[in-house]
């Protein structure tokens, strides 16, 4: 029988030098909440539950793990005494007990969960009490350092600030991340003492103990001193962003994506990308934004949950929760708006709106146009300036245009309205009534105007008023200007 695996995560800090409103550890690189980050960890360790303990901003914290992980477990550290002091909240709020802790946190966004399977593989080979994950960094001024024996076993670790000039000298330090014996852990945080510089519960202070009782303690030493570095203000967690973000584009790289310009490209982790895609300079990949095969984005283009099919064409861009299909051309200088569809083969051409539309196969809309809540037919064509009038003040309707239309330019679709299939229309049309297939809508000869309609179809809005300040302005004038 398998030994049981129960991961707590740290995530109950304070988070000052943040300075913000939003909680810490909800913090984003990548796409992802730093929580996330340390959740996807121990989640991709293989741990068979998850125990997250909370504190500070704890209502936006909680609600964060609902959503990535509804099964975790939470428990609520209402006085922050320590790091000793949160994983015994975490014991009281377990219903069962564990063979092995795996005790982590919600700061440390590089964290993997290769790192942490080989951090429990290894503790489970050497029978160890404690094994603690340890990096040697460049500067280790503010981490607690490993103390060693002569035989090079793990005796004890110091905080920076209870060490000597000596303790300090050493390189090797504490990540934070321990792997337990579950028994041991249970009785050794029960244990803990507050006499520290500090004043706090210390969780580290669990190894001495392991050592006083003669119980078998290790370190598993990482080179990738990126992945214990946790994120405390705002230039480390800028900092950490730019470092994951090179790793992403790298494995992309390896995966047969061209990237121009690493340097300003960035991907998010849940981003797909087919091969032989070119990304230019510029490019943002972002949330869950899927890139079919031999695509080309860029450059200066932002997607955010946009599917992209195979060798369609994305040029200075900027487009969210839409979907573009195989071969499709889109920009330069184009806007999709959520809820946009580009069937395959279709252009969005420059300087062109889409909203809550569906152009479909082949269709073209080239230039300087707005189409929102309409559906546009297969090889139809809209000239230039082409405008769907969706919103009539009060409510929003649909445009329907049917297939092979071809539009003039400088039209206006009042909607609700339709155009039937093979359907034309003449520059300048407004288009109020519907238009049936194959018939051919021209402007009409001249211009009515109603007088006084906003102020009796529309009373008490802001263009009525306005109207209405206007005339009696205007009134004054004329009262006023000499006979």
């Amino acid at each position: 029988m398998s030994e049981q695996v129960i991961a707590i995560v740290l995530a109950a800090g304070a988070g000052t030098r943040m300075k913000s409103r939003r909680a810490k550890v909800l913090h984003e690189i990548a796409g992802r909440p730093m929580l996330g980050h340390a959740l996807d960890a121990v989640r991709g360790a293989g741990v068979d539950r998850i125990v997250t303990v909370v504190g500070h901003d704890r209502e936006q914290v909680e609600a964060a793990v609902a959503e990535l992980e509804p099964s975790a477990t939470i428990a609520v550290q209402a006085e922050q005494l320590g790091t000793g002091h949160a994983v015994r909240v975490a014991l009281d709020a377990l219903d069962t007990s564990a063979d092995i802790y795996l005790v982590t946190y919600a700061d440390v966004p590089l964290l993997t969960a290769e790192t942490l399977r080989g951090l429990v593989d290894e503790h489970r080979a050497e029978s160890r009490a404690v094994t603690i994950l340890t990096s040697e960094p460049q500067d280790p001024t503010g981490y607690g350092r490993i103390l060693r024996d002569e035989a090079g076993s793990v005796v004890a670790i110091r905080e920076h600030k209870d060490a000597t000039d000596a303790e300090r000298a050493t390189r090797e330090v504490n990540s934070g991340i321990l792997v337990v014996d579950g028994p041991f852990l249970d009785r050794a945080v029960r244990m803990l003492s507050t006499e520290n510089a500090q004043g706090e519960l210390y969780l580290t202070d669990i190894v001495g103990q392991a050592v006083a009782e003669g119980l078998p303690v290790g370190a598993h030493v990482l080179e990738d001193v990126w992945q214990t570095e946790g994120v405390n203000d705002r230039r480390q967690l800028v900092r950490l962003g730019r470092e994951l973000n090179a790793r992403i584009v790298d494995r992309w790289l390896v995966e047969g994506v061209t990237i121009v310009d690493p340097e300003t490209t960035w991907i998010d982790t849940a981003v797909t990308i087919g091969r032989d895609t070119t990304l230019l300079p510029g490019t943002q990949l972002l949330g869950a934004t899927t890139i079919g095969e031999g695509v080309t984005i860029g450059p200066d283009t932002t997607l955010r949950n946009i599917e992209v099919g195979d060798d369609a064409t994305v040029e200075r861009t900027h487009g969210s929760d839409s979907a573009i299909g195989a071969g499709a051309r889109i920009g330069p200088f184009a806007y999709l708006r959520p809820g946009a569809v580009i069937d395959d083969g279709a252009k969005v051409g420059t300087f062109v709106e889409i909203k809550n539309s569906h152009i479909g196969p082949g269709a073209k809309v080239p230039h300087l146009s707005y189409i929102g809540d309409a559906e546009v037919g297969e090889g139809t064509n809209l000239g230039a300036g082409a405008i769907t009038a969706n919103y009539d003040g009060v409510q929003k309707h649909r445009t329907t245009i049917g297939r092979h239309v071809k539009t003039g330019c400088h039209n206006v679709f009042v909607a609700p309205v339709e155009l039937g299939d093979g359907a034309h229309t003449g520059a300048g049309a407004v288009v109020r009534e519907d238009v049936p297939p194959g018939a051919l809508a021209v402007p009409a000869a001249g211009q009515r105007t109603i007088e006084g309609w906003v102020a009796s179809r529309r009373p008490g809005t802001p263009s009525a008023l306005a109207a209405d300040q206007d005339t009696q302005e205007s009134t004054r004038g004329d009262e006023q200007e000499p006979q």
